[in-house]
């Protein structure tokens, strides 16, 4: 039989999604996999019971309900200052991981180069590769995850047409700052460059940083495809609702990528979340106070435990460093974490292009008493890592 795809030869299956059923197998807490153990807002699972039974059930419009989209460019409007028309600014996707799909569809030729930010989310790589385009790595130094602007504008001296940017950061929880990403717009506008970005945990920022999109920094608006997602900000992980913004030349084309992709998102979904879509303020300063004491929480009791581990400015995750148990393979590491600590975790090696074998990711999003019960699990680490073997 002739060959499969060469393109798709060197994929493996999501680290991340495995080491939830290596979680679920062993009965290890879930702190692998970033969805939480909490409830969505009421007003939005009273409403979804309701769509239960009046509908919508059948095919919304492709590029998202009429509703969903007028709600989502009056709440974007209102936090970037950017005019966003619902009719020729959005297309609404199956979850983010689509819109940074259809983002890169839309933006790259076979053989362009894509810039990638190193640690990344481990989608990005996949997605440029599938697009036939080539991903160059530029990396963020830890432990404050900055990044060298000269490296940055090599990359695009070198032909790169494009820049992804996790803002805030997944791994490393960095809120990029003004300066930093003025610094990314000089290079992307003298380049003639695009910037497509990841901004699905814009709402979830730790004084005294900040969330800046951007897409409002002069002359960026024509040149950024920001992707965002309902999941993180509404708690709804599952019911996968994503967007792409960006002017209407680019989202008449990302329409037609979307279009053969999935057709459109799930019509009863989208007309129960509008509700959430409306919220005021008010709530979006309550989740960021959750979460801001979610963040305390743990990482309190990381630091009583004495572990070494980045406190992230926003996003919901921890990377710890586990240099003191010799560990060299942090997958075969993760899968003993969670088989005989009982907590569930992610190597970092699949985020890093650097040969990185001593960081885990630990995320947070979860209920007081589920982050207890995993900080009691660990406090008995070092004991047990007596007999890890790496």
């Amino acid at each position: 039989m002739k060959p499969l795809s060469n393109r798709t030869a060197t994929f493996t299956d999501s680290v991340i999604r495995r080491m939830t059923r290596i979680s679920n197998e062993y009965g290890a807490i879930n702190l692998s996999q970033g969805f939480p153990d909490f409830d969505p807002p009421r007003p939005l699972t009273d409403r979804l019971a309701e769509v239960a039974h009046e509908g919508p059930h059948q095919y919304a419009i492709t590029w998202g309900a009429k509703n969903f989209r007028d709600a989502l460019a009056a709440k974007q409007s209102r936090l970037t200052g950017l005019p966003i028309d619902p009719e020729r600014n959005v297309v609404v996707t199956c979850g983010s991981t689509e819109a940074m799909m259809a983002a890169m569809m839309t933006v790259v030729n076979p053989g362009d180069k894509v810039v990638i930010f190193s640690p990344f989310y481990e989608n990005y790589s996949a997605d440029t590769i599938l697009s036939g385009a080539e991903p160059v790595f530029i990396p963020l130094v830890p432990p404050t995850f900055t990044f060298d602007a000269d490296k940055l504008e090599d990359a695009f001296r070198a032909g790169a047409k494009a820049l992804v940017l996790c803002n805030p950061s997944n791994p490393c929880g960095k809120v990029f700052t003004r300066a930093e990403l003025e610094q990314i717009a000089d290079i992307v506008r003298r380049y003639d460059g695009y910037v497509i970005t990841d901004e699905v945990y814009e709402h979830i920022v730790y004084a005294p940083h900040h969330h800046i999109y951007i897409s409002t920094l002069p002359s960026m608006w024509e040149r950024t495809v920001s992707c965002s997602s309902l999941s993180k900000t509404y708690s709804i992980t599952g019911w996968r609702l994503g967007y792409v913004i960006a002017p209407e030349a680019i989202i008449e084309r990302v329409k037609k990528v979307h279009d053969f992709l999935t057709v459109g998102a799930a019509a009863p979904l989208m007309e129960a979340a509008t509700v959430g879509l409306r919220f005021g303020d008010d709530y979006y300063n309550e989740l960021r106070d959750h979460y801001t004491h979610m963040r305390a929480l743990f990482c309190n009791g990381l630091r009583d435990l004495g572990l070494d581990f980045t406190e992230p400015q926003g996003a919901y995750y921890v990377l710890l460093d586990m240099s003191r148990y010799g560990v060299t393979d942090d997958l075969h590491f993760c899968e003993w974490l969670a088989r005989e600590v009982g907590v569930g975790a992610v190597p970092c090696s699949c985020f890093f292009r650097e040969d990185v074998r001593n960081l885990v990711r630990l995320h947070f999003a979860k209920r007081d008493e589920t982050l207890i019960a995993a900080l009691d699990r660990l406090s008995g680490i070092d004991k047990k890592a007596r007999t890890y073997r790496k």
